[in-house]
């Protein structure tokens, strides 16, 4: 079966995160001049270009990339990681003591962090937002990640200690959320936690490097630099997130010099930003996959071999080749190249659509006398959601309405403003049948959140999987200490997920970002994107 692809002028991307291959350090790659200054000055507005508006302020409860980018800057945790995605202290101290059978986890912090508003941030903070995660009546998608968490609580103002009901390997890791202020929530009830705009939009306040200033819907978001904060003020002035219609627009924004920073370069962009005498580009692998996911609530997805079908009709290398121009690798499997549980070994659905049309057969479908694949009187349509802003996604969903035509699949794609978007396909609605998206991924690849059974209404499972199988494995992973026993235990659980295929695993992509020549300070951090920032430096010449 023959079949060609527009080209269309793509555009890319939304953020997200960039990886390498294996154990080693992810690499940034500069396509332009040096920084232009050898030592940090003071001052400066930071105008970061964003293709998406923020949902909400409060990392207890967001769950899309551009309110993880404000809440990094706004709020701190007990830890962070560097760009080898190793856990480094932030405001605790050092690494945390552990005791023999790994059940209790001690940390000290700094005795000189204050909050925005001049409170001390305290053990007694850090207990307080810990505990939200456990509470009956917590709203947010993360109680998956605490079910081993048996207790946090305050020994003192500087040392806080957790309490497991069993070891969790993946533990270390879910230190990363930023610290709330107790003496401004402790008051509101856990199931308005969520819903509490006067804090999670109309005025967060953290301890991180920069503090909150305003939030103009639809135009930007401004912070200004922490004073006190306790790592030492910021080099910058302010940081505002300017909001664009779309990456079209980003790409002429920092052409003219209007922004200073844009991740998501598309990669049909890459070479005439790359050529724009004050434009600096940045690449490196992100940790992240992109996918087309089924809602298999849908009663058209519940057959496994149309899923597959559907996979086996998708030319993912050429899509690979034309929409990102080379810069991915087409994904069989949902775990990162970086990820040290990386195992592609896996069921593969490759490009074949007269295999695609023999599964679509033993399921049921065959073509009616006006081409669609047809059951029981219904044609096999469906429609593809996206957000707006992201051409990859538009073009990506053009693409598969074109190949899915040609074996009789009538696909609509449409594209949604973010925040209705996530409204269309997260809990409680989960009104959609397929949509486009990327997963950042966590640090530790554990595969509960996503794929895990209990995780379907409350949690990031939107798409409705369930297999008992992966439940299994994703129960039992945490306790497994060995790493390489673990990885094995989890190559299963990639190999079940992708017989299954709830996803049509897209790409591993590369990540671009676009920087004026000046700025400088920066370095490409393969999950973060707001890495350092409080480090950062405008050039004044």
């Amino acid at each position: 079966m023959k079949r060609t692809i527009q080209r269309i002028g793509l555009t890319l991307v939304v953020p997200f995160m960039l990886v390498a291959c294996g154990d080693s350090a992810p690499t940034t790659e500069s396509a332009a001049a040096a920084p232009t200054s050898d030592e940090p000055v003071y001052g400066g507005n930071l105008v970061i270009g964003v293709p998406g508006e923020p949902v909400i302020i409060n990392d207890l409860y967001l769950q899309d990339v551009p309110s993880s980018d404000i809440v990094e800057l706004v709020f701190a945790s007990l830890m962070t990681t560097n760009v080898a995605l190793e856990m480094i202290p932030q405001v605790a101290v050092d690494q945390p003591t552990v005791s023999d059978d790994g059940l209790v986890w001690t940390y000290t912090l700094h005795d000189n962090v204050r909050f925005h508003d001049g409170e001390p941030l305290t053990a007694h903070d850090v207990a307080f937002t810990y505990s939200i995660f456990k509470h009956p009546d917590y709203t947010g998608p993360r109680s998956g990640d605490f079910l081993t968490m048996e207790s946090v609580v305050a020994l003192d103002n500087q040392t806080v200690q957790f309490t497991l009901t069993e070891p969790d390997a993946r533990f270390a890791t879910r230190m990363t959320y930023g610290i709330l202020p107790q003496h401004i929530l402790g008051d509101i009830a856990v199931a308005d936690l969520g819903d509490y705009t006067a804090f999670n939009v109309e005025k967060p306040i953290g301890a991180g490097p920069f503090k909150f200033v305003s939030w103009n819907q639809g135009q930007n978001i401004v912070l200004e630099a922490n004073e006190d904060y306790f790592e030492g003020r910021p080099y910058l002035d302010r940081v505002t997130f300017r909001f664009a219609a779309d990456l079209n627009a980003l790409v002429l924004l920092m052409e003219r010099g209007e922004i200073h920073h844009f991740e998501g370069v598309p990669a049909g962009e890459m070479a005439g930003l790359a050529a724009v005498p004050h434009v600096n580009m940045h690449s490196t692998l992100a940790l992240r996959y992109d996918f087309l996911g089924y809602n298999l609530r849908n009663p058209l997805f519940q057959d496994k071999r149309v899923r597959q079908a559907l996979t086996h009709a998708i030319d993912r290398q050429e899509i690979v080749d034309t929409v990102m121009e080379g810069h991915a690798e087409v994904a069989h499997a949902p775990v990162s190249p970086l990820s040290w549980a990386y195992n592609d070994d896996v069921p593969r659905f490759d490009y074949d659509p007269e295999r695609a049309l023999e599964l679509m057969a033993e399921a049921g479908w065959t073509r009616g006398s006006d081409g669609f694949l047809q059951k029981d009187g219904q044609r096999f349509s469906f429609e593809i959601l996206s957000n707006d802003g992201n051409n990859v996604r538009r073009d990506l969903g053009i693409i598969v309405q074109q190949m899915l035509g040609e074996i009789g699949i009538e696909v609509n794609p449409r594209q949604m403003e973010w925040g209705a978007f996530l409204e269309r396909i997260l809990s409680p609605n989960f009104d959609f049948d397929a949509t486009i998206l990327a997963w950042s991924l966590g640090l530790d690849p554990d595969p509960s959140a996503i794929w895990h059974t209990r995780e379907i209404e409350q949690g990031l499972n939107n798409v409705g999987y369930s297999n008992p199988a992966v439940d299994a494995i994703a129960d039992s992973n945490i306790v497994i200490v060995d790493q390489d026993e673990r990885a094995a235990a989890l190559a299963e659980a990639w190999a079940l997920i992708a017989e299954d295929q709830p996803y049509t695993f897209m790409w591993y992509p590369q990540q671009f970002v676009a920087l004026n020549e000046r700025v400088n300070g920066f370095v490409h951090h393969p999950r973060t994107n707001m890495h350092g920032v409080e480090r950062w430096w405008l050039s004044t010449n």
